[in-house]
């Protein structure tokens, strides 16, 4: 897996309240990143209760978000993992150091690449980019089956 400088697990969770609490993972960019981000992912959610389809979509948003981070951010950065989960409903933000705003590509069928951002728009409840000083930027989705669509 990815080279994991800083693992907060849910047991030493920031609680936020009685339900919600945000755990953190920090990764180098390499290729291996975005397996390791899933993974660890799909465990955290796990253990705090979120299964099934929702689980199934955030291992699959997650991957792409911080495959773009590693493939578009600087190569000796980091990237930032938040997991947020209250209740069923669960935030995931990326954070890394490129200014570089992700886009919603449509790109043709035998497009080898370029349909993460796309997909983060079809398939979370919702999603957006917020600038970081000095650099940097988080791009975060949440999805939440009981909320409408």
């Amino acid at each position: 897996m990815g080279d994991v400088r800083e693992l907060r697990s849910a047991a030493s969770a920031r609680r936020q309240d009685a339900r919600a609490h945000t755990v953190e993972l920090v990764l180098t960019p390499e290729r291996a990143a975005p397996r390791a981000a899933r993974h660890w992912i799909m465990r955290t959610i796990a253990e705090a209760g979120v299964h099934g389809v929702s689980n199934q979509v955030i291992e699959l948003l997650a991957g792409e978000v911080v495959a773009n981070a590693v493939l578009h951010g600087p190569p000796d950065g980091e990237i930032r993992v938040e997991v947020r989960i209250d209740g069923e409903a669960v935030k995931v933000s990326v954070t890394d150091e490129s200014p570089d705003r992700p886009r919603v590509l449509h790109p043709a069928p035998t497009a080898a690449s370029g349909r993460g951002m796309a997909l983060v728009a079809a398939l979370s409840t919702a999603w957006g980019i917020e600038r970081r000083e000095p650099g940097g930027k988080t791009v975060w989705f949440t999805v939440d089956p009981e909320a409408e669509r």
